[in-house]
């Protein structure tokens, strides 16, 4: 089974590229999130494409802002929209859906930025992955797990380009990283980097600035498996072709391939960034 989590950065403005990535890669589950549409909207737009493909769909948008969706081909049932007691900004914003997706739990999500440190967006942060921590207890208590999707957070220096860049920045603070600590603690395991504890990835790249061919990236997409899933994991790589050209969401999917990789052990971003990119990283 392939599962895939991607922040589309507008599922409209992505159409085209999204079908196209979904009859390359053939994953059998997908969590999107920033759809930026509402629910309605997005089975409009991708309904039948989604049908003819295998796909059952579900939505959680109200357009504009944020939009979560899991499609699946493996089942798609008990779908829950939003997390039990979570704050709001001012009110609930839809940035959590879950599903059982072929036996597993499967969440995706979209995490407050945080916007600074001093903006009450970043305590919005903190309280919303509080929450998220709560209903993912609950249910690991009947069910394996796989909660992927945008954190907004770098879990560690080795996850962004120059830590000295991000001095006094949101996505790096301790108390970020201390939530994040806090969810995996219950038993999930960052599948990316269990599969590459010593390699540079990125999943994320700024449009300005020449980032992306800079290789000047962060990883703050995650997927997060309970015990038995990670088990199962044969391979797990970023689909950095998926940046690339005109038009291209900021963010790279990242693909977990679950008891059989039909594409081999090819990670962790394919393609890799090119040499000059790498060397430019090194010497500044």
């Amino acid at each position: 089974m392939r599962v895939a989590t991607w922040n589309i950065n507008s599922a409209k403005a992505r159409q085209a590229r999204l079908i196209e990535w979904l009859d390359r890669v053939q994953p059998d589950v997908v969590c999107l999130q920033e759809t930026k549409l509402s629910d309605d909207a997005f089975l409009e737009l991708f309904d039948e494409d989604l049908f003819r493909r295998g796909y059952t769909v579900a939505h959680h948008g109200e357009g504009r802002w944020n939009g979560v969706a899991i499609f699946s081909r493996v089942g798609l049932g008990d779908t829950e929209r939003g997390l039990a007691d979570a704050p709001g900004f001012p009110g609930p914003e839809p940035r959590a859906l879950a599903a059982t997706c072929g036996g597993i739990r499967v969440w995706s999500l979209y995490v407050p930025n945080g916007r600074a440190v001093d903006d009450p967006h970043y305590t919005y942060k903190i309280n919303w992955l509080a929450a998220l921590r709560v209903c993912v207890e609950k249910a690991l208590t009947t069910t394996p797990v796989l909660a992927c999707g945008d954190f907004n957070i770098a879990p560690t220096d080795a996850d962004v380009w120059d830590p000295a860049d991000f001095v006094g920045a949101t996505h790096v603070t301790e108390a970020e990283r201390q939530a994040l600590r806090e969810l995996t603690a219950l038993g999930l395991v960052d599948v990316t980097r269990e599969r590459w504890p010593d390699e540079q990835i990125f999943t994320y790249w700024d449009y300005r600035s020449l980032m992306f061919p800079k290789n000047k990236g962060m990883r703050i997409d995650l997927a997060l498996a309970s015990g038995p899933v990670a088990e199962r994991v044969r391979a797990v790589w970023v689909d950095r072709q998926t940046r690339k050209g005109t038009g291209a969401s900021d963010h790279a999917p990242v693909v977990v391939d679950i008891d059989e990789a039909p594409d081999g052990d090819i990670g962790p971003m394919v393609p890799p960034p090119s040499p000059r990119a790498q060397r430019r990283r090194l010497t500044g």
